[in-house]
């Protein structure tokens, strides 16, 4: 089969239709080109390399000879990946949101050769089933109105690119802030994330995705019962039910059932990152020495191990091998007996089936899905260790689910963070080769991009995450030039993302004014999977106004929260990340350890504070000038209480700030 355009695309996902007999063009002017010349519709397909949907339709329709022929005809049909080009998923998902009243991937859109989209869905079926137009009927329909009802289609469009602008200009239409605005909002989130709590834990019922920002926000609450047993829960059963790998470590994208236990194969490296965060601050949080740091532990080794490229990390691994959605993780009753044979530990299967309960009474298309009998540890004990050692073994025997290796800046910044945040020493590293790594491939010419492909600029929220891992460093370090490199970082984004004035202006566009291939510049207020840009930036820019000691950049950020203000108030479910980055601006906490690293910084590290800022070593910092060595402050917004060199009198401190955060 002849190769198309996409046989040299530097996106795993855009290779994986290289041998289509549809002739994809890659997002391009030229492609635009193409279709003005022909004077035809574009047909623009967004997935992801790990996505299911994705290669369902692209097996029923794109390997089609009969579909293909239709769309190369009368179309020209052009393959985008969602994790490259985050700016154009987003415009086209607000597109088809507003279109089909849903969004997914894979997304479906129908534009104009000017850009602008007219029709939109998600997975359309090869022939028509259940109420949904078959693809090839759909891709008629659409060339007979493109043909003989252009008017029809110009007014759709009109339509469709009002409602764009509203959904992408969210943040211009909201006020600014009164005084007080703030007040109770972390108390109001706390209320609302409560009462949205579902009894197998998380938010919401099937599918359930997890949800660490609305875990974190939790986390100052921790004392109180009812938060407690929604955090609990929670964490214990998205870490000992099907979500998460007990093999091989990591978490699934998603559970499509209530209780955690049928995942979505697929790995994202964004998930893994966020959610080792979050485990490692609620062990912190409950003092320590819980299960959840093993869980933070083993899937940051997880990733470490299997994500691992040359130059940081790839961004996911798919959710079907051999065909077959998570054939690479289920087991047989005979596969077991295989595996555990072969490794000479036959002995301990009645243990095994009983520990990850695969007596076949819970199945999946006929396997089993490992998850945690109630009464086992998370950390798989001593005597059963050969036999975890067999089923790994056995199970890198079989066919690997395809690794998307793109580094996307984003997700290993986050990583990067997850990585400094561990406080282990294994982790360390890792955690400052990728932040040397990730320079040498993402910024060239004077510009950052968001994957080592340089297909596509870097987001606002690559650059975000970006400045929190370098400032993550100088917390962990104390070394100068990680604060100096996080300054450079944010004067980029002034100059190329700001919106107008940073103090003054409509906040940050979530693509670089260099970007010239896009009909609008989207703004990117709410939380999803991962931040929002708005909110990475807003705490990026807190973070650094707080250690860099620079008022302009928390003037920068205190603008940037208030021109969400209604919908951090009204609405703070929808964008608990900027809620954070609010309370860390109007009551966060300054750790003060000047000198070498001694027992009162690792105690600053090792309790829980939420907002808190560490700022330890010799450097620059305003608030290490005329601090003495071997002394600890508490500090809030650079005044300071009395410093104790006691680690007891340190922790009654500590423990007297988290207090107050949750009254």
């Amino acid at each position: 089969m002849t190769a198309n355009r996409l046989s040299h695309a530097h996106s795993a996902y855009l290779r994986q239709h290289a041998e289509n007999p549809v002739d994809w063009w890659e997002w391009s002017d030229e492609a635009f080109a193409e279709a003005r010349r022909r004077d035809v519709p574009v047909f623009l397909s967004v997935g992801y390399a790990a996505c299911h949907w994705c290669h369902v339709m692209a097996h029923e329709s794109f390997e089609d000879e009969r579909v293909a022929d239709y769309l190369n005809q009368n179309f020209v049909a052009i393959k985008v990946d969602r994790e490259e080009r985050p700016d154009v998923d987003a415009i086209y998902m607000a597109a088809t949101q507003s279109i089909s009243g849903h969004g997914g991937w894979p997304m479906s859109v129908f534009l104009r050769p000017d850009g602008k989209a007219f029709m939109a869905g998600t997975y359309y079926p090869p022939e028509d089933r259940h109420g949904q137009p078959g693809f090839l009927r759909l891709l008629s329909a659409i060339q007979d109105g493109w043909t003989n009802q252009r008017h029809l289609i110009d007014q759709q469009t009109d339509e469709v690119s009002r409602a764009i602008e509203h959904e992408i200009a969210v943040v211009d239409r909201l006020a600014p802030a009164t005084s007080n605005a703030l007040e109770g909002v972390a108390q109001n989130l706390r209320t609302k994330l409560v009462a949205s709590f579902h009894p197998a834990g998380g938010f919401s019922r099937a599918p359930k995705f997890p949800r660490p920002s609305y875990v974190n926000a939790l986390l100052p609450f921790l004392d109180e019962p009812d938060v407690h047993h929604v955090v609990t829960v929670t964490l214990d059963q998205m870490s000992r039910r099907g979500l998460y790998d007990h093999i091989e470590g990591g978490f699934a994208r998603y559970s499509v059932d209530d209780s955690w236990h049928v995942p979505h194969f697929e790995k994202m490296l964004s998930d893994q990152a966020l959610l080792a965060r979050v485990y490692l601050r609620a062990d912190r949080a409950a003092g320590g020495q819980t299960p959840w740091r093993d869980v933070a532990r083993d899937t940051l080794r997880f990733v470490v191990r299997d994500l691992a490229l040359p130059h940081g990390y790839a961004s996911s691994l798919d959710a079907d091998s051999n065909g077959h959605e998570g054939a690479h993780a289920t087991w047989t009753r005979e596969q077991l007996v295989e595996a555990l044979t072969a490794a000479n530990c036959l002995d301990l299967l009645g243990e095994v089936m009983r520990r990850w309960e695969l007596d076949g009474t819970v199945l999946f298309e006929g396997t089993s899905i490992p998850q945690l009998a109630p009464d086992e540890p998370f950390v798989t004990p001593l005597n059963l260790q050969p036999a975890l050692t067999a089923l790994r073994a056995a199970r890198r025997q079989r066919i690997q689910p395809g690794r998307d290796e793109k580094v996307i800046l984003e997700w290993n910044a986050m990583l990067a963070v997850a990585l400094l945040e561990s406080d282990e020493v294994e982790f360390f590293e890792p955690a400052l080769l990728l932040l040397d790594a990730l320079p040498k491939t993402h910024f060239t010419n004077g510009r950052w991009w968001r994957t080592d492909g340089r297909q596509a600029l870097a987001s606002a929220a690559d650059l975000g995450w970006w400045a929190q891992a370098l400032l993550a460093a100088y917390q962990r370090t104390g070394v100068d030039a990680y604060l100096d490199q996080a300054g450079e970082v944010i004067a980029y984004l002034e100059n190329h993302y700001v919106d107008g004035d940073l103090v003054s202006g409509g906040g940050v566009f979530s693509t670089s004014d260099l970007a010239t291939d896009l009909p609008w510049r989207p703004k990117d207020l709410f939380d999803g999977a991962t931040p929002s840009g708005h909110a990475v930036v807003t705490m990026a820019l807190a973070q650094y106004a707080t250690l860099a000691g620079d008022a302009r950049m928390s003037q920068a950020a205190e603008h940037f929260v208030a021109l969400a203000h209604t919908v951090v108030t009204e609405h703070p479910t929808a964008v608990p990340d900027l809620v954070e980055a609010a309370l860390q601006l109007s009551e966060g906490v300054e750790l003060v350890t000047p000198g070498p690293r001694n027992e009162l910084t690792l105690i600053a590290r090792e309790l829980y504070v939420p907002g808190a800022l560490l700022v330890c070593g010799e450097g620059r910092s305003e608030l290490l000038a005329g601090r003495t060595a071997g002394l600890a402050y508490l500090c809030r917004h650079q005044t300071c209480e009395r410093p104790t060199d006691s680690p007891e009198t340190w922790r009654a401190q500590l423990a007297s700030v988290v207090k107050e955060r949750a009254q």
